[in-house]
């Protein structure tokens, strides 16, 4: 009988610990992260035993711990697909803000009203209303252009700052991930505190693999090394060890940016193909490529209208002046203060006041330099590409619901099934209970016997 009591003490220890668990798992159904929790159970056997007819019985039921359900590959296709989304949705971030940038002090349509004033002038040189108009019309596309310059120049900043800040959310995330790492190797194997360290583990990994792809390496216990970026990747974390993420933009240099990794003494640049760090390398390239295409534009513009207005007469008979000045960057335009109305070249040299000759030259190197379509190209470049990263983003959001539900029907929680295993270890702990009661009650019948 004190077999019988104490395989009946087994299982209920054992379903005690099974029912916790399902109990957990119900609670936990809504929470992000949560893998399911379920308990080993084993047979507890003895190489010979007690029983009626010298036949040996095991010993019970043991709970020999909670596991936590895993998928790994999974958990890998996950994070791959939020690494080529991530890093798609930052990218379309920046088009749009470079978009917004391109076409909104419309450089374009003021090159058009500059050229609409020219003409109107041409009809009538000696008018001072026409010539103001046309100075006018000059200072609005050096708004304009100038204008845009600050736009990117703001581009420039916010992508510096977000770059800062994502690397150093990234060198946070690793030291985290150090600590975690500490944890699993301090706690015993396949307990509910192991199991919550690797939720958290799993949490920071997709953190992480929103801010680049990453190449992972799991040992024994679940503790993580980690890399970032293509091929072998740059070492991040270690067991025991979280090297440090920093931004360095180079706007001397081309605009170059890039992430390194501190690696002791020295620097490893990280050649990121996904997450935002790639989104943000390649907002800025797509940045430098937009404004370099509107400072050819503004070059371009400005060196043809000064030449042909240097090589014009004024009302005053001034010649030789340029109608714009530019400052360290084509963008950083202003009309030329020296002219005024009466100093607008729109007569020859020697061609008195009635006459526009010179102006001629402004239709003609409009025709055949097409400012405004070239700025209409950049704008409308620029739109393409960002129609196409949202085409794709479509895409793999998709793709990343797909694996999300894959790995969910892996390792969540299903309530049909756990209010299943909750009637079933519900039914085994009583049935333990009873078998206790049983063994109470044979012992005691035997205890009373005279």
């Amino acid at each position: 009988m004190s077999d019988l009591l104490s395989i009946g003490a087994s299982g209920v220890r054992a379903y005690q610990t099974a029912l916790d668990t399902v109990g957990e798992n119900i609670a936990n159904t809504g929470t992000a992260g949560y893998s399911r929790r379920v308990v080993g159970l084993h047979e507890i056997s003895v190489g010979s035993g007690t029983s009626a007819g010298g036949y040996a019985a095991g010993l019970g039921v043991l709970a020999s711990g909670v596991l936590r359900t895993s998928d790994t590959y999974a958990a890998a296709a996950m994070r791959s697909a939020g690494t080529d989304l991530s890093r798609t949705t930052s990218t379309a971030a920046w088009l749009d803000r470079v978009g917004k940038a391109l076409d909104g002090n419309d450089i374009s349509g003021r090159i058009t009203d500059f050229f609409g004033a020219s003409s109107a002038l041409a009809a009538e040189p000696a008018s001072s209303a026409l010539r103001a108009t046309f100075l006018a019309a000059a200072g609005n596309v050096a708004n304009a252009v100038s204008a845009t310059g600050i736009a990117f120049d703001q581009v420039d900043e916010d992508i510096d700052a977000q770059a800062t800040q994502t690397a150093a959310t990234l060198t946070s995330l690793g030291a985290s991930l150090v600590r975690i790492n500490d944890g699993l190797g301090r706690t015993t194997a396949n307990t509910a505190a192991a199991a919550q360290l690797l939720d958290q583990r799993d949490a920071i990994l997709d953190q992480m693999s929103a801010i680049s792809d990453l190449k992972t390496n799991f040992d024994q216990y679940g503790r993580v090394t980690v890399a970032l970026g293509a091929g072998n990747g740059a070492p991040f974390v270690e067991i025991a060890r979280s090297n440090v993420v920093s931004y360095l933009a180079d706007r001397s240099n081309g605009g170059t940016v890039s992430f390194r990794v501190s690696n002791k003494a020295s620097w490893t640049t990280i050649d990121a193909t996904g997450g935002a760090l790639a989104g943000l390398v390649e907002g800025a390239q797509r940045s430098l490529i937009a404004r370099d295409g509107v400072e050819s534009i503004a070059a371009d513009f400005t060196t043809k209208i000064n030449a042909i207005h240097r090589g014009g007469e004024g009302l005053d008979g001034s010649s030789k002046l340029d109608l714009f000045t530019a400052g360290a960057r084509a963008t950083n335009l202003s009309v030329n203060p020296l002219v005024t109305y009466a100093k607008v070249a729109a007569a020859g040299i020697g061609g008195g006041p009635r006459d526009a000759s010179n102006l001629a030259g402004f239709a003609a190197t409009r025709a055949a330099s097409g400012f405004e379509a070239n700025v209409t190209g950049l704008i409308t470049d620029n739109a393409a590409q960002l129609k196409q990263r949202n085409t794709i983003a479509e895409a793999q959001t998709a793709i990343r619901a797909g694996a999300q539900t894959a790995l969910s029907t892996a390792t969540g929680v299903n309530l049909d099934s756990e209010a299943i295993d909750l009637m079933r270890f519900q039914q085994a702990y009583q049935a333990s209970s009873r078998a206790i009661q049983v063994a109470r009650d044979t012992l005691q019948s035997i205890l009373d016997i005279r």
